[in-house]
């Protein structure tokens, strides 16, 4: 008789594959996962599954090494999936620090081969989209925190620095949400009246400013302060209003506006 674990872990991989990938684009499926291998009670769920609870509800209520487990299923082994996702939470922490690691980060793990991190980082562009989507058509204003976790996920795992702007209607509502330079390690050029330009062809009426630290320590630079007094004075000139400007670093963010700089 299969042991409780494998029991589950063949239950677990039979739902997600009901939900491979498919599509117009697509003609092919993931492949299918092995049969269970021994060793895998401790990447499976500890928790039997209510009767009746749907799919939906079973992977919402996994733990960060459960799903990565569940999800690498679809391109890995159960041995090599298992193996896998355990490295990946011991050296990025959660799931979403996991899919969101560059890509040279996650395969230099000798236990995640590049089909494996192509596919987290395929579920990475997909969670950045939906974010994105999902602010499309709020007033950013009443929404901060949701702002602040859609640029934490967006930004602060980049390598490099990099400067966004968030271009606003007179609603508020989000217009364009885009990378205007990208830098090195430590510094990147903002270009006050390049933003200013971009804001006019896009009629935009408001700013918000965004960028990132790959330190991981979102406290600004003198740098940063002075180029944010460039911009507002740039963009008052032209009633153009900026909203804040964010520092994302994996250690939190810092809002000019909150720390009365703005």
């Amino acid at each position: 008789m299969p042991s409780r674990h494998a029991t589950r872990a063949r239950g677990l991989a039979d739902a997600h594959a009901a939900s491979a990938l498919s599509g117009p684009g697509l003609k092919t499926k993931l492949p299918r996962p092995a049969a269970p291998m021994a060793g895998l009670p401790r990447c499976e769920p500890d928790r039997e599954p209510s009767r009746g609870r749907g799919q939906a509800d079973l992977f919402q209520n996994l733990e960060e090494r459960e799903l990565l487990y569940a999800l690498l299923c679809h391109c890995l082994p159960w041995g090599s999936a298992a193996t896998a996702a355990a490295e990946l939470v011991e050296r990025f922490g959660t799931f979403a620090e996991v899919i969101a690691a560059p890509h040279h980060e996650i395969t230099a793990l000798p236990s995640v081969p590049p089909a494996a991190a192509a596919l987290l980082k395929c579920v990475h562009g997909a969670a950045l989209r939906l974010g994105q989507s999902s602010l499309r058509k709020k007033v950013l204003l009443k929404h901060w925190a949701q702002l602040r976790d859609y640029l934490q996920m967006t930004m602060a795992r980049e390598p490099v620095e990099q400067f966004r702007v968030l271009f606003l209607d007179t609603k508020n509502q989000l217009i364009e949400d885009e990378v205007c330079n990208r830098g090195d390690v430590n510094h990147v050029m903002i270009y006050p009246r390049q933003v200013i330009k971009r804001a006019i062809e896009l009629n935009a009426t408001a700013l918000i400013v965004a960028h990132n630290h790959p330190s991981g320590d979102p406290a600004p630079s003198q740098q940063d302060i002075d180029k944010t007094r460039e911009i507002c004075r740039a963009a008052a000139t032209f009633e153009i209003v900026v909203h804040d400007h964010l520092v994302i670093g994996r250690n939190g963010t810092f809002s000019f506006r909150e720390a009365g700089l703005l």
